[in-house]
């Protein structure tokens, strides 16, 4: 019996069956094969200088040189990080547009304003990032010499004492908010597009406070124009060692760091967050970037992609019932 030589050649048949199969495809699993070919968008929904500005350059140098192609940093500041991040949510899941999440943008804004988006549901989450904890700070010029001082004075002031932070919804915002109902201050709440813009007012006199990250105010207070009176971290600051926590000082609740994160529209690709994720630890592994995060008063903290996504569900459940509680509250 003579054998039956393999075919070696296909007819129009196999050519169009093999055609209509690669066609029906999903778009984002055949792009999955050849990501990233072009150059990433990462967005900042914040003003540039802040903390998660900050650390969204840093993420998008190590990505650049993992990944072989451009990152481009995107400022797009406003509503406490939910304009940036509502672009995103509409965005294509294909890797290709990523922004920087957190705990002020994906946690508290959205109970505050919640007809923009779900901060589960409308988004992939891929890495935790880590971030500083807040700070309570004053111009140097004002009275406030210690905490003990500015609640005193807070407290009786008739007109309010005026405090900036980087903007409604954020969690300088939602601690200062806690504070002023836990201790009972008269305080006015004045919200900014991000951090910049509030400490050059505090350095310029135009408020006497703030609450923002640490490390938006650190270079100030090292040059003595900012006094440095509280900081929600768990423990001291080793940069600051006399600087109480709030914990310390009777306010347990303020105690966590305002944390970011990198996110993406919601059904991107397994495989590329995956690799994104990894990516993106071994870049805060580094040597540069672990003394960089140092210099910001910034920790790490290093997840997969799925208990990245667990940990933002609990924040959610931990902060919500804050932010509803103050929602509305202040001057914006």
């Amino acid at each position: 019996m003579t054998p039956v030589e393999p075919r070696t050649t296909l007819s129009r048949r196999d050519l169009l069956c093999a055609a209509a199969a690669a066609a029906c495809l999903p778009h984002a699993a055949r792009a999955q094969g050849d990501w990233p070919s072009k150059p990433i968008r990462l967005v900042v929904p914040y003003a540039p200088g802040g903390s998660s500005d900050t650390l969204g350059r840093l993420i998008a140098r190590q990505l650049q040189d993992s990944l072989k192609v451009s990152v481009v940093v995107e400022n797009r500041a406003g509503a406490g990080g939910l304009i940036g991040s509502q672009q995103v949510a509409k965005a294509p899941p294909d890797g290709y547009t990523l922004v920087i999440s957190g705990i002020g943008s994906h946690v508290i804004a959205p109970v505050e304003q919640p007809n923009t988006f779900d901060p589960m549901k409308d988004f992939t989450h891929i890495a935790l990032l880590g971030g500083p904890p807040l700070a309570l700070v004053v111009n140097a010029e004002t009275p406030y010499k210690d905490f003990k001082i500015f609640l005193a004075l807070a407290a009786v002031d008739p007109k309010g004492v005026s405090w900036g932070s980087p903007g409604q919804g954020t969690h300088g915002h939602l601690t200062g908010e806690l504070l002023r109902a836990a201790a009972k201050l008269n305080m006015v709440h004045i919200a900014y597009k991000g951090a910049t813009p509030a400490v050059q007012d505090l350095l310029a006199g135009q408020i006497p406070a703030g609450c923002m990250t640490l490390s938006s105010a650190n270079a100030h207070v090292d040059s003595g124009r900012l006094r440095l009176l509280a900081v929600s971290a768990s423990a001291r600051v080793p940069p600051y060692p006399n600087t109480p926590t709030f914990a310390e000082l009777g306010y347990p609740q303020l105690t966590g760091t305002t944390w970011f994160s990198l996110s993406g529209p919601p059904g991107m690709p397994q495989a590329v967050v995956d690799r994104l994720n990894a990516e993106t630890r071994k870049g805060l592994a580094s040597a540069a970037a672990r003394q960089q995060m140092a210099n910001e008063s910034m920790e790490t903290i290093d997840q997969d992609a799925a208990a990245f996504t667990r940990f933002m569900a609990a924040e959610i459940a931990r902060w919500a019932p804050a932010a509803r509680s103050v929602s509305g509250s202040g001057k914006s």
